[in-house]
């Protein structure tokens, strides 16, 4: 009979993975909004826990199609929110209308904005955005010249993708005009990352032996 492995209460991870080691508090002018894939919570990949822990202006929920009323209350908090995603082609023969253009008089004032963050693979994203009509009324926005990602320990189907933190780190950055204040955030990235490659060799040479 195995016995379940002892859970982290913060990170939710199994203790011997726990990532808590490399939250780095950073406090962001602009609100988070983290809307995660039910698909993503057990992924070890995945770095949205650590982007909420990270982040006490944040918030996260999990699902894929939200209840409206509970989702127009997380966006309808006094902050104006913009959704995290680029203009993409197709949207119409999705049933997806074109996004309103983003007020750039917003940007003047990153503490009255609310960033909505999807995480989740690309293909899980554009059905979030198909089954949650108040998500495709948000003005959109797109980063523009990020550095290369970081993320080695997942794959990704274009050079500029990133994963949810690095992308998150960057938007934010880019809303408050602050291009160092969340070095910390890429940092602590940094160390999941390695956390995650040394847990992967490690397995590889037991599987191995």
């Amino acid at each position: 009979m195995k016995t379940k492995r002892a859970m982290c209460p913060a990170c939710l991870r199994p203790q011997t993975g726990c990532i808590c080691r490399w939250i780095a508090p950073v406090e962001s002018a602009v609100e988070l909004l983290i809307l995660q894939h039910p698909m993503e919570v057990a992924n070890a990949k995945g770095s949205a826990r650590l982007l909420h822990l990270c982040l006490p202006n944040s918030r996260l929920e999990t699902g894929e199609q939200f209840e409206e009323a509970q989702l127009a209350e997380w966006l309808d908090g006094g902050k104006r929110p913009v959704l995290l995603y680029p203009e993409t082609p197709g949207d119409a023969s999705l049933g997806i209308p074109a996004a309103p253009s983003l007020d750039r008089g917003w940007l003047e004032a990153p503490d009255k904005l609310l960033l909505v963050v999807l995480d989740a693979t690309w293909r899980k994203s554009r059905k979030m955005l198909y089954l949650n009509p108040l998500l495709q009324r948000l003005p959109r926005l797109a980063l523009q010249a990020t550095p290369p990602s970081h993320y080695l320990i997942r794959k990704a189907h274009a050079p500029d993708q990133l994963s949810t933190l690095e992308a998150s780190a960057w938007a934010l950055a880019q809303l408050e005009n602050a291009p160092q204040r969340y070095d910390a955030l890429i940092a602590a990235f940094d160390g999941f990352v390695a956390q995650q490659q040394a847990q992967a060799a490690s397995g590889a040479r037991q599987r191995g032996a």
